[in-house]
């Protein structure tokens, strides 16, 4: 437990690659700021949902992979030195004085002229599957994320789902498993066509497997250790899979946690903002990225760069006020420890 108060000019909440960049726009206006986050690395559903797959609209790389996006990020916040507080979810906000005080589950506190709120979608975890007994082989042979593609490198996988991830996911492990088996409850998928096109013509090669219209039944294993995946059909057919590693993809369980007790605005789980500062319905609270929402908003990470930089502009005379903010472009400016 840490109780000791922290002091900085701008609180954020949530280090994924919006949260990061809004680090780096606020230290360029001369504010210091704090970073809150659940998960116990920074990056976001970049770093722990898909770090291997490739981004492709991001201005000046026509193509990143999303852990790279993330370590370019922690390099350009680090000249302003930000302090980050992850693996423990935001508890409280309160008022102190003319801003707020920040709390997280670990007991860390901390004042801040202004908060900053770039949680994505809010806290969020995998669904899970009901098959009995699944936690025991969770983290060994059944997993919810790929981080490393190398990991299975020969494995016998069943990836289920129908969606963008598993479709994903069957296309780039097929280039180095032994075997995939995509299960699914009806033999039409919910994905890029192009992808669709993909995984068609790796079935009718055989590297492949669609197991369609069925769905996981149950685990065959001991110690962790996948053997088999039972699945079922709607009229009671049964088949079983020789497997090594099972990938339920089935979408995240989000929550907004404490958010939604901070008398902000909502639609549809979404903050509403003004698209031109992004301050929230609360003076001092700001949103950026997927959290936040206006007429026409895009829900792209460059749409939540430029969120970021709105934001920390407007909270400039909160945390400096009475001093002008003489607009500079960086090229001018230069960066803190930059050559």
């Amino acid at each position: 437990m840490d109780d000791r108060l922290n002091q900085t000019d701008v609180a954020i909440i949530g280090a994924g690659p919006v949260g990061l960049f809004a680090v780096f726009e606020c230290g360029m206006l001369d504010m210091r700021c704090h970073v809150f986050d659940a998960l116990d690395v920074a990056g976001g559903q970049c770093a722990v949902l898909y770090p291997e797959k490739p981004i492709y609209d991001i201005p000046g790389y026509p193509r990143i992979d999303a852990a790279l996006l993330i370590d370019r990020l922690f390099e350009q916040a680090a000249p302003f030195a930000p302090t980050y507080h992850l693996g423990h979810a935001v508890t409280e906000l309160g008022r102190a004085g003319d801003g707020f005080v920040v709390s997280n589950a670990a007991g860390v506190r901390v004042t801040a002229r202004a908060i900053v709120i770039a949680a994505g979608g809010g806290a969020f975890g995998p669904n899970r599957p009901p098959l009995d007994g699944i936690e025991a082989f969770e983290g060994k042979s059944v997993f919810y994320l790929v981080r490393r593609r190398e990991d299975f490198r020969g494995k016998r996988i069943v990836i289920a789902g129908g969606g963008d991830s598993a479709v994903d996911w069957a296309l780039s492990l097929a280039e180095l498993a032994e075997r995939v088996m995509v299960v699914h409850r009806r033999a039409k998928f919910r994905a890029a066509p192009q992808s669709l096109l993909r995984l068609q013509q790796l079935a009718e090669e055989g590297r492949v497997e669609l197991v369609t219209p069925y769905q996981l039944a149950a685990l065959e294993g001991a110690g962790g250790q996948l053997e088999a995946m039972i699945v079922a059909d709607l009229s009671g057919n049964r088949r079983r899979l020789e497997a090594d590693r099972l990938l339920p993809f089935f979408g995240l369980a989000t929550q907004l946690g404490p958010l939604s007790r901070w008398d902000l605005v909502f639609d549809e789980n979404r903050i509403v903002v003004d698209p031109v500062s992004c301050a929230t319905s609360r003076a001092g609270i700001f949103a950026i990225g997927d959290i936040a929402t206006y007429p026409g908003k895009l829900k792209l990470i460059l749409t939540g760069f430029a969120e970021a930089a709105a934001a920390a502009h407007a909270i400039h005379p909160l945390v400096h006020p009475g001093e002008a903010l003489h607009f500079e472009y960086s090229t001018t400016k230069g960066v803190p420890g930059a050559r």
